[in-house]
């Protein structure tokens, strides 16, 4: 079985002060958020930006023991994940376990926007944390 990916849905970005970062793309890029969510059970609060079809997502730690939290004392503010859109995600994840890719996520799971996703372990992917998106 194969899939395919059908586009970038955004790449995730670490900051310390949402807020601040928030204003800050305001001001340098000229960008307007689109959408803002708190997702309690991965630890994290998030502001999308619109880029063309994809997004700019900017992501605060609820708390220094989330993923994002443990990133952040790690390695400071920056480039998080990569994610893609595809259409099938139980289709992608099936496909890439039969590749011998390392997952995090077995199955899909509950994202923003009402989306399905899965995490790909970055050690499988070149060092790049990847998430894979499906619209509903």
């Amino acid at each position: 079985m194969t899939f395919a990916l059908t586009d970038i849905d955004h790449i995730g970005i670490a900051v310390d002060d949402l807020d601040a970062a928030v204003d800050h793309y305001r001001r340098t890029l000229g960008v307007e958020p689109t959408h803002r969510e708190q997702v309690a059970d991965q630890g994290v609060e998030e502001v999308l930006f619109s880029a063309g079809t994809s997004f700019i997502q900017l992501l605060g730690a609820l708390g220094p023991q989330t993923p994002v939290g443990r990133f952040l004392a790690a390695n400071g503010p920056g480039m998080h994940h990569l994610a893609y859109r595809v259409d099938d995600i139980e289709a992608a994840l099936e496909h890439l376990r039969g590749e011998g890719v390392r997952l995090i996520d077995e199955g899909g799971r509950p994202g923003s926007r009402g989306t399905t996703i899965a995490f790909l372990h970055p050690r499988a992917m070149d060092g790049v944390l990847v998430e894979l998106v499906q619209e509903r």
